[in-house]
C-alpha cells in the first residue's frame, strides 16, 4: 500500500512540477520587462506582453512557411512598385513646400518588419538608394491581423503614427544620436508632443529576419545603429529640411 501511495505522489508531483515549469516558461517567453522609461514612455511600464515571441501552434511548417513567403514575396513586389508612387508625391509635396525635394525617406509600414522598409531615397533621379529595417511602436500590433498594423497619434498609445514628418535637429538623448520630428499631418501633428524621434536600438538586426518579427519601440520609428549615421549625412549635407513619410 506504501509503495502504491508513494509511486501516485511521485506521478503528480511530477505532473504539477511540469505544468508549472510550462507555465513559467510561457510566461517568461511571451513578457517583456519594461522597466525604463524612453522616447514615448516617459512612465516606466511593467511586464509588457510581446506576441513577436509567442509560442505558435503545431503545424506543417515547411507548407506555412512556403505559402507565407510567397505571399509576402508578392506583397513587397507591390510595396516597391507603390515606392515610386510615394516618391513622386513626396517631391511634389517638398517643391510645394520649401523641403529638400532630391532626396527623402519613405516608411513603408505594409511591410513585415522582419523585411527592409525604410528607404531612402533619390528623388531627383527617382531612384531607390539604400533600405533598412525599422522598429514600429509595440501598440500598433495586433494578434492575428496578418502584420497589417493599427495607427494613432494620442500620447501614451506606443502606436506608430502615419503621415509626412520634417526632420529637426539632431541632440543625443536615451539612445544615443537621435533626431526631432514634427508632424506635418492632422495623422502625426501630436508627435513633438508625444517626444516621437528618429533613433537607433542596438535590439534591431542588421539583416532581415522574416518571418520573425522584429523589435518594437514605444512608437518610434527606430533603425540600426549603422543606418543612422547614413540617414544622418544626408540630413547634414541638406540646405533644406527633409522630409520623412511614414505609410501603410
Amino acid at each position: 500500500m506504501k509503495i502504491v501511495i508513494s509511486l501516485f505522489t511521485l506521478v503528480t508531483l511530477q505532473t504539477v512540477s511540469k505544468d508549472a515549469v510550462s507555465k513559467a516558461l510561457y510566461q517568461t517567453v511571451n513578457m517583456q520587462p519594461d522597466a525604463t522609461a524612453s522616447a514615448d514612455n516617459p512612465v516606466a511600464v511593467p511586464l509588457t506582453p510581446i506576441s513577436q515571441y509567442a509560442v505558435t501552434p503545431a503545424i506543417d511548417l515547411k507548407t506555412y512557411l512556403d505559402s507565407s513567403a510567397n505571399v509576402i514575396e508578392t506583397k513587397y513586389r507591390v510595396a516597391l512598385d507603390r515606392l515610386k508612387q510615394q516618391a513622386v508625391s513626396l517631391k511634389a509635396y517638398a517643391k510645394a513646400n520649401n523641403y529638400n525635394a532630391d532626396y527623402g525617406f519613405l516608411v513603408d509600414m505594409s511591410i513585415p518588419s522582419g523585411k527592409k522598409r525604410f528607404f531612402i531615397y533619390d528623388l531627383k533621379a527617382d531612384t531607390l538608394v539604400s533600405s533598412s529595417l525599422v522598429a514600429h511602436g509595440f501598440g500598433s500590433y495586433k494578434e492575428n491581423c496578418n502584420d497589417q498594423l493599427v495607427f494613432s497619434n494620442m500620447p501614451y498609445s506606443f502606436k506608430t503614427s502615419v503621415g509626412r514628418y520634417k526632420i529637426g535637429s539632431s541632440y543625443n538623448g536615451t539612445y544615443g544620436p537621435s533626431y526631432k520630428l514634427y508632424g506635418l499631418d492632422s495623422t502625426n501633428n501630436r508627435a513633438y508632443e508625444r517626444a516621437i524621434v528618429l533613433h537607433t536600438d542596438k535590439n534591431i538586426p542588421e539583416t532581415e529576419t522574416f518571418p520573425r518579427r522584429i523589435f518594437q519601440s514605444a512608437g518610434c520609428p527606430a533603425v540600426t545603429p549603422s543606418f543612422l549615421p547614413v540617414i544622418g549625412n544626408y540630413i547634414k549635407t541638406s540646405k533644406k529640411p527633409m522630409l520623412m513619410w511614414i505609410y501603410s
